[in-house]
């Protein structure tokens, strides 16, 4: 089960920041990740500690809307075209 995090502007700081460590997206901002990606990761459970509590929120921000709030935090690199690079 996930832990609740709560949703201060320190925690979604960190979250813009954040890279996914492995796999396919390696590099990319977690925000930039595909809503399929992490309802996969959902259906198999997220990892354990801090990179889960992040793709959980970010899947919860996506399923509910707010990604277009959050989007123009990032980095420009990363604000519109959310493919490889």
């Amino acid at each position: 089960m996930v832990t609740q995090v709560e949703l201060d502007p320190a925690v979604l700081e960190e979250l813009l920041r954040a890279r996914m460590p492995f796999g396919r997206y390696a590099g990319r901002p977690l925000l930039t990740l595909p809503e399929p990606y992490l309802v996969w990761f959902a259906g198999r459970g997220f990892p354990e500690g801090l990179l889960g509590q992040q793709l959980a929120l970010v899947l919860e921000i996506k399923t509910n809307g707010l990604e277009r709030m959050l989007r123009p935090l990032l980095d420009p690199q990363w604000n519109g075209d959310t493919r490889r690079r």
